[in-house]
């Protein structure tokens, strides 16, 4: 939605983007979102409304990705440390900070934004921390302040069919810095409560700050790397548990020796050949 003149040109210029790929979108002027979402503040000049837009619980779907993995037998190791891997003999050999030694004929070096921190490949992939604060609100699940997705153009808002409301979030060059502070909370609840006013009365049920794997053009870095055998799949920003399905397709049919089912020129992580990660920023 729209709050103001500048806001709503902005928005028409996404909304014909939408109706150029073919989505499903419609314009409406301020009075038609408000009978969709009767929340919405009367400020509101107009929206996009997108049907077949959808959300998922990322920690639910993590969850359920581990669920599957250990019905099919799958090891999954965490909190190991790699500080080194190698290709010898035409195997990766990956060597963790306990000592263990890990063996196998492909490496994807998929670790968000701790991508570019891997000194110890060849070509280290240019991938920085952006922090992103974002809340969670909750109120009654019969009576939700809104029942789809509602964006502004500095606030997105996520119902979840238990009460729960995800408000985010900001977006701060912060180096690895995860701290929640005020003036986030603050920059998230004002411009939530300039959407959809109601937010005022919902309990604030958690506050937290996490880090997004940025690359200096902001798009995923996708597809082989610089030595046989290495695949990259890191760099998708903000729109990662979004674009998670197509990059697991993607690394999956490269795995399998087929071809990727999309264009993965724009993504070649080789565009940054030579590019290292700026250093962490150190934060006070």
């Amino acid at each position: 939605v729209a709050l103001d003149r500048d806001e709503a040109e902005e928005l028409r210029r996404r909304y014909e983007l939408h109706r150029g790929l073919g989505l499903d979108s419609e314009w409406l002027i301020g009075r038609e979102c408000r009978r969709l979402e009767p929340g919405l503040a009367t400020v509101v000049r107009g929206g996009a409304h997108v049907p077949g837009e959808a959300s998922v619980d990322p920690r639910r779907v993590i969850a359920a990705l581990l669920a599957a993995l250990d019905r099919r037998g799958v090891a999954v190791r965490t909190g190991a440390e790699v500080i080194g891997a190698e290709l010898q003999a035409g195997a990766w050999r990956v060597r963790t900070r306990e000592g263990r030694e890990l063996e196998g004929e492909t490496l994807v070096v998929a670790a968000g934004c701790w991508s570019g921190q891997a000194r110890w490949l060849t070509d280290v992939p240019p991938v920085r921390p952006v922090k992103g604060e974002i809340l969670t609100l909750r109120g009654p699940a019969d009576e939700p302040v809104c029942e789809r997705i509602v964006a502004g153009e500095r606030v997105y808002m996520v119902p979840r069919a238990d009460g729960r409301l995800i408000v985010g979030a900001t977006v701060e060059e912060r180096g690895f810095d995860t701290t929640v502070t005020a003036g986030g909370v603050h920059e998230l609840l004002r411009e939530a409560y300039r959407v959809i006013p109601e937010i005022a009365e919902l309990e604030l049920l958690e506050a937290s700050a996490g880090l997004r794997p940025g690359s200096p053009d902001n798009a995923p870095l996708i597809g082989p790397g610089d030595a046989e055998g290495l695949l990259i799949a890191t760099g998708h920003f903000r729109n990662g548990v979004l674009q998670a399905p197509v990059t697991a397709d993607t690394i999956a049919a490269l795995l399998a020796g087929e071809a990727a089912p999309v264009d993965l020129d724009p993504f070649s992580p080789q565009r940054f050949a030579g590019r290292a990660a700026d250093p962490p920023v150190e934060v006070a």
